[in-house]
């Protein structure tokens, strides 16, 4: 029976026609379960990711799995981004049992979901040999078993527990955290850690408002150092935009092809708000680079943004990506090719290898002769013939490839990762005047109001214009709230602040733990083994570092100060993981930032909101955190403009910490003076 037909996922869709009987995640398949007496195997994992697509081919399509799964088993399919509470909860579980996590994450549970064996990718031998074990196990020790899964769920519950130490987010502690940072920091090639390295976005957003607080030079020379060394890299797509999801090496050459939305919408802040306190060209043209290939490849028909862009293509990780030095002379003719291969760092030797139907890796002489595109020179400062004959090759590259086989897309539209992109289109929208940014933040956030908002109540997906049932979670209210305050921001309408708060107070009246901090799912939310909580930021803002900013920006925005005394009574409850773990906490770090700086409100009265000098001096010079509208006085649902005339007749700026405010300034001079 095919119960994965109708879903909304596209990972659950490509296992639609397995011979394994899957269920999707369902109060039905666990009463199924009971049924029957057998225990429940649970399969999480995502579209773009390759060890799941192995997985999938050797195990899941191969019908004596299907087979001996369905005799012994109810299996039940989940994606973890559409179900990030599911995932949390087993992939706590099997760090907990195997000290390590990953997808596709595998774990046979009790008919009532308890968790009692886990683990990731087996392949296919091994997997029939722990069917058939653990199905002897629940037959023959099945009290050993219970008792195994009664430990792994009182492990997890302690590791999902909210409480502990609260402490302020004070300026000490954020420095400790700058200081952390920099003595873990790879000087070499920028970023944290070895193989694999992952993009730090979050700790780098962190770093460059630390930098504006204190002046700290490091801060801002390792932003600029990781910056330029990953749009320099194999990571960055040198022909389309857009970063793949991470390395498989420490030096930024060969990634793991899948790119996420996510990580280029954090990525584009971070290259904007390094543009804007820097002018770097680089940083300019990469966060320009970025906003395009976020609409371009990942806009849906329907407005928003679809999540992935698969690692794979036809099976061969890579394959639509490299080039050898030949594949460019085809291409280019001879003498372009030879200058595009000095260019993009593509020799004979070839710095990648191709593992049909398994991963990718770094390794530079192997004789396959294939090369990821890495920029070996100078380009941003470099002669305009010389960038225009790269822009032209550039184009002609691309063109090329297009005509490959291409990755899958996975075109669910995920409420907080479209939330984090229309925070980042806003702000570059506002930062650089572009109309096309600026109207895609407008378009996302009107999908994410009308579609994604039912009853109140946010999902968390939707696909091909029809919303999906599971509910949003602490994320989706964070990141969708926080980008309602950029579109309020960039639009002046007061739609947007309101729909904000009306985020905000669900999340507060059903998210909200009473020590200040937050769960990740609503209080009438299904009840799993546990209720997750996990305040760490990871691949993503956590979700109580993005309610918090949020909570932060919509009290600047209002002058209510409810909301920022939640967001500090949040903060309190991550503060010391900020002090012991920095790399983990980036985002809450920011967010502190922002509290610490005040956040400033700027309020520009004028009849030009959009090129008004004042408004683009604001947005340009601001401090950490800071909130800027501009519009006419006494606007409609915008607080900041209440009350504040415009002087003698000319556009006036007001700059505020707190609603209590400076001097009213004419000037572009005076604004900076105060800021």
């Amino acid at each position: 029976m095919n119960r994965l037909a109708s879903a909304t996922s596209p990972y659950l869709l490509q296992h639609a026609d397995n011979p394994v009987d899957w269920w999707p995640w369902s109060a039905e398949a666990f009463v199924e379960a009971k049924r029957r007496d057998v225990p429940v195997l649970i399969s999480v994992g995502y579209a773009a990711c390759h060890w799941c697509h192995v997985m999938a081919h050797e195990s899941f399509s191969d019908e004596a799995v299907g087979a001996l799964v369905n005799e012994n088993f109810v299996a039940i399919k989940v994606d973890r981004e559409e179900r990030p509470d599911v995932d949390a909860v087993y992939m706590t579980a099997t760090q907990a049992m195997t000290g390590q996590g990953g997808w596709p994450m595998t774990v046979f549970a009790t008919p009532d979901g308890t968790p009692f064996f886990c683990g990731t990718y087996f392949p296919r031998t091994n997997f029939l040999r722990l069917l058939e074990s653990v199905g002897t196990a629940w037959r023959d020790q099945r009290e050993a078993v219970v008792q195994q899964g009664a430990a792994v769920v009182e492990a997890v519950g302690g590791a999902q527990a909210v409480g502990g130490p609260v402490a302020p987010l004070t300026a000490e502690l954020l420095d400790g955290a700058s200081g952390q940072l920099g003595r873990e920091y790879d000087e070499v090639h920028g970023g944290y850690g070895g193989a694999p390295k992952f993009p730090p976005h979050l700790n780098l957003l962190f770093l460059l408002r630390h930098h504006q607080r204190t002046g700290v030079l490091l801060d801002l020379e390792m932003v600029r150092h990781t910056c330029e060394a990953m749009a320099r890299g194999g990571i960055y797509d040198q022909l389309a935009g857009g970063f793949a999801r991470y390395a498989v090496d420490a030096t930024w050459t060969v990634p793991h092809f899948e790119k996420m939305l996510y990580d280029n919408a954090l990525l584009l802040r971070v290259y904007t708000q390094l543009w804007r306190l820097t002018e770097d060209p680089l940083a300019g043209r990469v966060a320009a680079e970025v906003a395009a290939f976020m609409l371009d490849d990942l806009g849906t028909p329907q407005g928003g943004l679809a999540s992935a862009l698969d690692a794979d293509t036809q099976g061969v990780e890579g394959a639509t990506y490299v080039w050898t030095p030949g594949q460019l002379d085809e291409a280019l003719g001879a003498d372009d090719g030879r200058w595009a291969a000095d260019l993009f760092g593509v020799t004979a030797e070839g710095n990648f290898e191709q593992h049909p139907g398994g991963g990718a890796g770094s390794d530079a002489g192997t004789g396959d002769g294939a090369s990821v595109l890495r920029l070996a020179r100078d380009i941003d400062d470099a002669d305009p013939t010389v960038v225009a004959r790269w822009s032209q090759v550039r184009g002609r590259l691309r063109a090329a490839r297009d005509r490959r086989p291409q990755p899958a897309r996975d075109d669910k539209v995920v409420a907080a990762w479209n939330g984090l992109a229309v925070t980042a289109l806003a702000e570059h929208a506002m930062l650089t005047g572009d109309e096309v940014t600026g109207a895609a933040a407008v378009r996302i956030a009107d999908v994410l109001a009308e579609r994604h908002l039912v009853a109140g109540r946010l999902r968390r997906v939707s696909r091909h214009g029809r919303v999906g049932d599971p509910p949003g979670v602490l994320e989706d209210y964070g990141c969708v709230a926080e980008a309602f305050c950029a579109v309020h921001q960039l639009t002046g309408a007061g739609r947007w602040l309101e729909l904000a708060g009306a985020l905000l107070d669900v999340a507060l009246d059903h998210f909200g733990a009473d020590n200040g901090g937050f769960f990740d799912t609503a209080d009438d939310a299904e009840r799993l083994v546990t209720r997750p909580a996990d305040p760490t930021d990871n691949a993503t803002p956590s979700g109580l570092s993005a309610i918090s900013a949020a909570l932060v920006a919509y009290a600047a925005l209002t002058g209510r100060a409810r909301y920022r005394e939640a967001a500090e009574r949040a903060l309190g409850t991550v503060a010391p993981i900020v002090a012991r773990h920095a790399r983990f906490t980036g985002y809450a770090a920011a967010v502190g930032e922002a509290l610490l700086s005040g956040p400033y409100e700027i309020a520009v009265v004028t009849a030009e909101p959009t090129a008004d000098p004042l408004r683009v001096a604001a947005v340009r010079h601001a401090p950490p955190g800071a909130v800027v509208v501009a519009g006419a006085a006494d606007q409609p649902g915008v607080p900041l403009l209440a009350d504040r005339p415009m002087l003698d007749g000319m556009a006036t700026a007001y700059v505020c910490r707190g609603f209590v405010c400076d001097r009213p300034v004419r000037t572009v001079k005076d604004l900076l003076a105060q800021l």
